[in-house]
């Protein structure tokens, strides 16, 4: 099905097909369909001057990629990605702390996400989601990228890579389980610095974290606790900074908020195309450094004067 917002509607219809969509001339779409079909669906409706809301990763490839979103957003497109995590307060507040210096500079940092994925979607046969199947864009390089586009987003951009990328499990599943990566960001604001990123579907106790290691105490954001807090020597223990409401809508909203207010002003959105680009350049980057077994430079085009800077 394909949900669209026209001129004379208050309510978006359903369809069946891009034609039948673009036959009431809406002004903006959300795709959300296997991300190895979202560039063909894209280019139909922004050839027709629609604004997009495209689910995380952009695509599968960058091939082409570049020239598509440039030539889309020159022609006024607002052109957003679904990396709906930089809109939950917990990691905007965890942001904030580091931009403020609130442990001093970072010097390394450690990230992790996992989930067992029969578990993700309750009464759905995972074998056949969008996750487990690599002709629909699955895996946990990619299904995963939220942790690549937050990493970027709080920590500058990715240099280079050395990854593994591994089948460990028995699921019944065509795409990788898991994947290890050592990232060498530029810094955003610090020194350059590494972080450790590790990506899986096969643990039972589900995680989202991100630890930052800094010269005067460290930091650490739990995604599903919504939580933030700091380790600093003087107390020697963990303690809380933020709460959140563990809403799991929140994020949701405020991003399509978001979008929809780019649109209505003609802004470019925080998670542009580019930002999507570069998400998905650092995916093939560590699937490159697995099969050659070394370390890999992201492609020169994904460096932050492309992006226009950090949002």
């Amino acid at each position: 099905m394909i949900g669209a917002t026209s001129a004379n509607a208050t309510a978006g219809p359903e369809f069946s097909s891009i034609d039948e969509a673009l036959a009431i001339r809406p002004q903006a779409a959300v795709i959300a369909n296997p991300a190895t079909m979202h560039l063909n669906a894209a280019m139909r409706l922004a050839g027709a001057g629609v604004h997009l809301l495209v689910e995380k990763p952009l695509t599968t490839s960058t091939a082409g990629l570049a020239e598509w979103i440039g030539t889309t957003e020159a022609n006024g497109i607002v052109l957003m990605v679904g990396y709906n995590l930089r809109f939950l307060p917990s990691l905007r507040c965890f942001r904030d702390l580091l931009m403020e210096d609130r442990i001093g500079r970072v010097l390394s940092v450690r990230a992790e996400v996992g989930q067992w994925l029969p578990a993700w979607r309750p009464g759905c046969d995972y074998r056949e989601s969008v996750s487990a199947r690599a002709a629909l864009g699955g895996g946990v390089l990619l299904e995963l990228s939220h942790e690549i586009d937050y990493l970027r987003w709080l920590f500058g951009e990715v240099e280079w890579v050395r990854a593994v990328q591994l089948r460990q499990s028995d699921l019944e599943i065509d795409v990788e389980d898991t994947a290890h990566l050592i990232l060498g960001m530029a810094g955003a604001g610090w020194a350059p610095l590494v972080a450790a990123l590790n990506m899986d579907f096969i643990r039972r106790d589900a995680t989202r974290t991100c630890t930052a290691i800094g010269s005067h105490a460290s930091l650490r954001w739990n995604g599903l606790a919504d939580t933030v807090e700091v380790f600093e020597p003087d107390r020697n223990v963990w303690q809380e900074l933020f709460h959140g409401r563990r809403d799991p809508e929140e994020s949701y909203r405020a991003q399509l908020w978001h979008f929809l207010n780019c649109v209505a002003a003609g802004q470019k959105p925080m998670v542009s195309g580019g930002e999507g680009l570069a998400a998905v350049r650092i995916v093939e980057a560590a699937r490159r450094s697995s099969n050659s077994e070394c370390v890999t430079q992201v492609e020169p085009g994904a460096r932050r004067r492309e992006l226009g800077g950090i949002a």
